[in-house]
């Protein structure tokens, strides 16, 4: 019984423990029987493992859980439990895109937009079956698409690769993905042609490729795409006609051909595309006379015919389009008159006709619109301003250009009443009278321009009412008084241009109060009196231009007046300091006047004693400064006497320099202590003829660590430039100073001045120099000569050019030691040449503390290893001043730069900027968004390289020199500078 007992007792605890292994093994059992959570966790977190995730965006994805249907970024479809959608826009994620995705089998959209991923595009991700929507817009993928990709593109609907870096040609099976209805693939490297059944695809509503290198001619079909509302082909490089058929697509909306190499007359069938209401075809070379029956197309907002070759009248069916907002049809060859239906176009926001030969007179309705901004510059439009801006009480107009026409009469009060104007432009024209007062009244202007024009009066003391004013110029009028010192009001002002006309009086201490000023043009007026100390102060000046004027006194000091060019202040006869090389001279007491009627006794003895006491010692110091005054006038006379004996035998020297032919290095016969040797590297020039040079102020160019730079002319016409060098007491002795020249004169380059000859004697030593007419690239910079500044394009090819110079001086073992951009010099073709290369060669012994005292107007482009005896002096000193001279070409700013409280360093200021992300804003502001990014941004990266503090860190020249032609001409698949 007992055995019975323990029997049944024992079958219970194994059922017991039965039941639990049961209840344990269930879920997994269970998890089996549903493989398809594991494989979307499982996915997920294979993509996580191939991305990085500094933000933590991803924090959520547990490898734990059974699903991800709460996980950050992910949607699952609630019947099947299964990812549905992944939106991971912005998470800042990098990295590559991997094949977990190919796990998520039920995945309708993914995008990964807006992120930094990089690498290449994965092949089998379109061949999801379920996936509807792929957006990998606005990343760094590079490469080309697989040929294939597009083969099995299952339910693909919409596909997105915009703002990449994809390259290569749009592969052919893109035509075989007859469910896709929106395709983006703008702003990437695309190049080929297009697919040529891209217009099979049916479905079709939606193609934007722009911004890519695609080139050839639209492929016949178009009119098959009869879903298509929107077409962007802007910014390639296609050519032939707009294909006709394009009117047969009656769904489109929007159509962007800008930018490409289009020609031919615009299709008839545009007509039937009554929905359309975006046309652009900017930038082509359309031709022929815009038709009539462009008023068919009465849905359009946007109008853009400008830079083409349209010639003839417009049409005045123009007057239909009711719902036109925007209207360009600037840079073309049209004539005639506006027509005067336009003032049918109720809704008309921007106008622009500029550029063409339109004649007439200004229409009254531009005032009375809804216009906001009206460009009609360039053109022949003539008449009185008066009547037109009678009317324009209540305008809204924003910006107005009406500059180069042939406008007369005088600008009406009522330009007051264009409150909302911002930019105001009268330039160019024949106005006459004062700048009425009601200027004063808009609050909102910042940029006017009345410049060249016969304006007289003063500038009106209102001008301080214009507040937000960024940009002031009204040079070249007839302008009289004083710069009013309401200017002070004007806070946001950054440039002030009143050159050319009759100003007089001082200039008030308010200018110094505009703490935004950049470039000040004051030249060419009849102000007088001493420049106010506080402009020293103006952190931000680049120019400031004061030459020919009735000024006096002593230059401020300290800041930009520092480094201000001779240009900027000459034509000042009574104006001292370094910049007009003219000594201030010393504050003085006032003079001492002795009484000659004083007798000696009789008065002294009827004065009380301190009193005659007082006029001893006044005697006394009368004497003394007589005494002083004598020896002044007597060593004046001594140091005038010793000037003309120096003169004389500068003279004579230079009087007897005479080339004899024979071998490559000719020598003169004489070497006595009234003659030197002279030798000419080639050709036979007489060379005593611009001897007066060097005694000539006027021939001086420019002054540097070296020596003075004056120029000259050779009785043949030749003209060269002569460096007087100015560290005699530092020169070789004369066999190793010709070695050494020699050597130097053997060295040419496209960019480097070439070195033509030399003159000797133990006194004075000259080097012959090529001359360049175009000034240097620090003038070009900084004041801008000839009022022009430095175009994109240009800044490349002198940053090139110059790099080109060095890689080739390093070849040839010869270190420059002395970058800066006063040493480059711009040719009339626009080309760099870079002087005073291998000065330093003609020292005793290369010390670096002598070389710095005598290239310390380098300021900001020395190597930091110049600093330590340690560290050897080698080419990596070059490549750091070509780094700052680049950050100095791209920014238009100094290398360094005296603020109020600060001192700012360029290569700190573009470094820091680079790590918040906003490098692109250091570029120069004259150029106004007028550069490509893609190439500015990579050459500032070079140039901190350059300016690496290890000399080890950067590159060799020529290095930079290939660098900089990719950079230029970026071959496929190259990555963007890091």
């Amino acid at each position: 019984m007992l055995a019975l007992l323990r029997m049944k007792r024992q079958l219970s605890l194994l059922s017991l423990l039965l039941l639990l292994l049961l209840l344990a093994v269930i879920p997994a059992v269970v998890r089996s029987l549903s493989p398809s959570l594991n494989d979307d966790v499982l996915g997920l977190i294979v993509l996580k493992a191939d991305i990085q995730d500094p933000k933590g965006k991803l924090v959520s994805w547990n490898e734990d859980d059974d699903s991800p249907c709460n996980w950050v970024g992910v949607k699952c479809n609630p019947r099947s439990n299964r990812v549905s959608e992944l939106n991971l826009d912005g998470f800042s994620l990098s990295g590559h895109i991997g094949r977990g995705l190919l796990q998520l089998q039920s995945l309708r959209k993914l995008s990964l937009a807006k992120n930094n991923l990089t690498g290449t595009i994965t092949p089998n991700i379109a061949r999801l079956d379920s996936l509807r929507v792929l957006d990998l817009s606005e990343n760094g993928l590079s490469g080309a698409i697989p040929e294939d990709f597009f083969r099995q593109c299952g339910s693909l609907r919409v596909i997105s690769l915009a703002k990449n870096k994809l390259s290569g040609k749009i592969p052919d099976s893109l035509s075989s993905c007859s469910t896709l209805a929106s395709i983006n693939f703008s702003s990437n490297k695309f190049s080929g042609s297009l697919p040529s059944g891209i217009w099979s695809l049916n479905g079709l509503r939606s193609l934007d490729l722009s911004d890519n290198s695609l080139e050839g001619e639209i492929p016949k079909g178009i009119e098959g795409s009869n879903n298509l509302r929107a077409i962007n082909l802007g910014k390639n490089q296609f050519s032939g006609k707009v294909p006709d058929g394009i009117g047969s697509c009656l769904l489109l909306r929007f159509i962007d051909l800008s930018e490409n190499s289009f020609s031919g007359t615009l299709p008839e069938t545009l007509q039937k595309l009554s929905l359309c209401n975006y046309l652009n075809l900017h930038m082509n070379s359309f031709t022929g006379e815009v038709p009539d029956w462009i008023g068919e197309m009465k849905s359009l907002e946007t109008l853009d015919f400008s830079s083409n070759s349209f010639s003839g009248q417009l049409p005045s069916s123009i007057g239909n389009l009711q719902s036109l907002k925007v209207l360009n049809f600037a840079a073309n060859g049209f004539t005639g008159t506006l027509p005067e239906s336009m003032v049918n176009c109720k809704n008309l926001v921007v106008l622009d006709l500029s550029h063409n030969s339109l004649k007439g007179d200004l229409p009254a309705w531009i005032f009375k619109s809804g216009l906001q901004e009206v460009s009609l510059s360039e053109k022949k439009l003539s008449g009185s301003m008066n009547s037109p801006l009678a009317s324009s009480v209540g305008s809204s107009l924003e910006i107005l250009d009406l500059s180069h026409n042939a406008f007369s009469g005088e600008i009406a009060s009522s330009v007051g009443a264009l409150r909302s104007l911002q930019f105001l432009s009268l330039s160019k024209n024949f106005l006459v009278g004062p700048i009425p007062v009601s200027i004063g009244e808009l609050k909102a202007l910042n940029n006017l321009d009345l410049s060249e024009n016969q304006l007289n009066g003063s500038i009106p003391l209102e001008i301080g009412g214009v507040v937000s004013l960024n940009e002031l110029r009204l040079e070249k009028n007839f302008l009289w008084g004083q710069v009013p010192t309401s200017i002070e009001h004007c806070s946001s002002l950054t440039t002030l241009i009143v050159s050319q006309n009759r100003l007089s009086g001082y200039i008030p201490i308010a200018v110094a109060k505009l703490t935004n000023l950049q470039n000040v043009d004051l030249s060419f007026n009849n102000l007088s009196g001493s420049l106010p100390k506080q402009l020293a102060n103006l952190p931000h000046l680049l120019t400031f231009n004061i030459s020919h004027n009735n000024l006096q006194g002593e230059l401020p000091a300290g800041g930009f007046f520092n480094t201000i060019s001779p240009f900027s202040v000459t034509g000042n006869p009574s104006l001292c300091g370094s910049a007009v090389n003219k000594s201030c001279p010393a504050v003085l007491p006032k003079p001492i006047v002795l009484n000659p009627n004083s007798s000696s006794d009789s008065t002294s003895s009827s004065l009380p004693p301190n009193i005659v006491h007082k006029r001893i010692i006044l005697s006394i110091s009368a004497l003394i400064a007589i005494g002083a005054a004598a020896v002044i006038v007597v060593g004046v006379i001594a140091i005038t006497v010793l000037n003309l004996h120096v003169r004389s035998s500068a003279a004579r020297s230079a009087a007897v320099l005479t080339l004899s032919a024979g071998d490559e290095f000719s020598h003169s016969p004489t070497t006595d202590a009234n003659s030197g040797k002279l030798v000419m590297f080639s050709g036979d020039p007489d060379f005593s003829t611009g001897a007066h040079a060097l005694l000539n102020k006027d021939c001086e160019l420019g002054r540097g660590g070296f020596g003075a730079v004056y120029r000259t002319v050779l009785r043949d016409g030749h003209p060269v430039a002569i460096k007087k060098l100015t560290v005699s007491s530092l020169v070789k002795s004369q066999e190793d100073f010709e070695r050494e020249v020699k050597k130097l004169g053997k060295v040419r380059h496209p960019n480097l001045v070439a070195l033509e000859g030399y003159y000797w004697t133990p006194s004075l030593q000259l080097l012959i120099c090529e001359f360049v007419s175009g000034g240097s690239l620090h003038k070009h910079i900084h004041e801008g000569l000839g009022g022009n500044f430095l175009s994109w394009n240009e800044r490349f090819n002198i940053i090139l050019g110059t790099a080109k110079s060095l890689a080739h001086l390093h070849q040839l073992n010869i270190i420059h030691y002395n970058i800066k951009s006063s040493n480059v010099l711009i040719d009339s073709t626009g080309e760099p040449k870079v002087g005073d290369f291998g000065l330093a060669r003609l020292l005793p012994m290369l010390d670096r503390y002598v070389l710095s005292s005598k290239i310390q107007s380098a300021l900001g482009y020395m190597a930091p290893e110049f600093a330590c005896r340690t560290v050897k002096i080698t080419e990596k000193c070059d490549v750091y001043g070509f780094g700052v001279l680049v950050l100095e070409v791209v920014t238009g700013k100094r290398p360094v730069e005296y603020m109020e409280d600060d001192v700012v360093v360029l290569c700190d200021m573009v470094r820091g900027a680079l790590e918040e992300g906003r490098v692109e804003e250091c570029v120069d502001g004259r150029l106004q968004g007028n550069f490509p990014a893609e190439e500015a941004i990579p050459v500032m990266k070079l140039g901190l390289i350059c300016t690496s503090q290890v000399p080890s860190n950067r590159p060799d020249m020529g290095e930079v020199v290939n660098i900089l032609e990719l950079i230029r001409c970026p071959s496929e698949g190259q990555e963007e500078l890091e």
